[in-house]
């Protein structure tokens, strides 16, 4: 499962490895928060309108990564908070489609990364996220309400977070590069008129080259990799399997 504040953040941030993800067969669901209402350069179109573009510019790029399921949970553009509504609403899809990984947002202020990474919708659903794995989801004390509708506690296993700080996990996505820029075009709405939209991404590959550059292939996506599963906290975190090096971690 990835769980995004806005249309298109699933694409900048996991893109390539979705596009792995459903190439090797494994189902991927997308959860996005808000409702794209502020996205855009332009002030005329009603919050409704953009919203309808957005809708439908994230389903073609969640098709052209090879998901089928996107799911809008509808809360207001620029107005996200980690509170119990954002939780619980999280809660309801993890309980309905019962993830063992769930990629979502860095849930502090990145002071190091471009200000971009650190809109605070982002933060604020990466929080709600982390909650909703733990405690809510597993909690059958927690919203009982979603007990009465069907949905029974699950237990996440891991959570992967954009790599903003000492990442310890890298994927290798040499070959999905490319698909990862082609679902980022989807978003024809929030690339200006007389940009170059393919040049403008210039800095997405470059960041892929980068991390690619600490694991010895072309294009890697980073990762904060934590174990939340039924025995994370029993003792300490594993070492890295491939090398004595955090950094050096590679699927």
């Amino acid at each position: 499962m990835v769980v995004a504040a806005h249309p298109d953040d699933a694409e900048f941030s996991f893109g390539a490895t979705v596009a792995r993800l459903t190439d090797e067969g494994t189902e991927v669901v997308y959860v996005v928060c808000t409702d794209g209402s502020l996205g855009g350069s332009n002030p005329r179109p009603s919050a409704d309108d953009v919203s309808a573009v957005r809708y439908a510019e994230q389903r073609a790029a969640a098709a052209a990564l090879g998901v089928h399921d996107v799911v809008f949970l509808g809360f207001r553009d620029g107005e996200l908070t980690a509170d119990v509504a954002l939780r619980r609403a999280v809660t309801r899809q993890i309980r309905r489609w019962r993830p063992g990984i769930v990629l979502t947002h860095w849930p502090q202020r990145s002071l190091t990364f471009p200000i971009g990474a650190s809109h605070p919708d982002h933060f604020a659903a990466g929080e709600a996220v982390l909650s909703a794995i733990y405690p809510d989801a597993r909690n059958p004390r927690a919203y009982p309400d979603l007990l009465a509708d069907g949905l029974e506690p699950h237990v996440v296993e891991e959570a992967w977070l954009p790599g903003l700080r000492e990442p310890n996990h890298f994927v290798d996505v040499s070959r999905y590069a490319d698909r990862k820029i082609e679902a980022i075009l989807q978003h024809k709405s929030q690339f200006t008129e007389h940009s170059d939209p393919v040049a403008s991404l210039g800095w997405v590959r470059d960041r892929m080259r980068h991390n690619g550059s600490y694991v010895g292939c072309d294009y890697a996506e980073a990762y904060v990799r934590i174990q939340t599963g039924s025995n994370a906290g029993a003792g300490p975190p594993p070492a890295p399997a491939d090398s004595a090096a955090a950094h050096s971690l590679r699927w």
